[in-house]
């Protein structure tokens, strides 16, 4: 989900892409700093370059595609809905890049507390293992329970995707509710007011 939230609704700018300078990227990898840390990856070891910036923008481009075919036949995100990448290309592109970091897995266990499961990589390249564990988390979300929570935000100017946390949920947080509720508003008082 922090990938695909890498684009969002900027004010009246439009659309911000957080990843759309190499500068941009290396603020992100900061800031996602500690689920990196999980994954085994130290921000101090990723240098961002276009190359680097490239291989994210590419899973995410696939996430977000694939995101769109779990909310179909909701519409996706405005955000990138007319150049979605085709769903197959979108999967097959996930794999392979899951597929670049060779990794086995390892039982962790403290002499206290529960076992855990971590991944042992066999790959040195640090931008190589970044990329892979980003299309491992998407392929881990799009598999698992979650899924089945994943929305798109159609408040004015949104172009997320959220997960649904209770029933009547519609928008990826109150602002964007109370931005859909004020656009509503508006078109009923504008048609009554126009008359005939």
């Amino acid at each position: 989900m922090a990938l695909a939230s890498t684009i969002h609704h900027g004010g009246e700018d439009g659309i911000v892409d957080d990843l759309d300078t190499v500068r941009g990227v290396a603020r992100w990898l900061q800031r996602q700093s500690e689920s990196l840390a999980d994954e085994g990856l130290a921000v101090g070891d990723l240098v961002a370059d276009e190359e680097l910036r490239d291989g994210i923008i590419g899973v995410r481009r696939a996430v977000r595609a694939l995101f769109a075919r779990v909310v179909s036949p909701a519409p996706p995100s405005p955000a990138d809905a007319h150049r979605l990448m085709p769903a197959d290309e979108a999967l097959a592109h996930i794999n392979a890049a899951a597929a670049r970091e060779p990794v086995a897995p390892q039982l962790h266990w403290p002499a206290e507390g529960a076992p855990a499961a971590r991944l042992l990589s066999a790959e040195a390249d640090s931008h190589v293992r970044l990329v892979a564990a980003l299309a491992r988390d998407a392929v881990d979300f799009l598999s698992g329970p979650e899924r089945e929570q994943l929305r798109a935000c159609h408040a004015p100017r949104c172009v997320r995707y959220f997960l649904k946390s209770h029933g009547r949920q519609e928008w990826c947080k109150p602002s964007c509710g109370n931005r859909a509720r004020v656009a509503r508003h508006y078109e009923r008082t504008r048609g009554t007011t126009a008359g005939p």
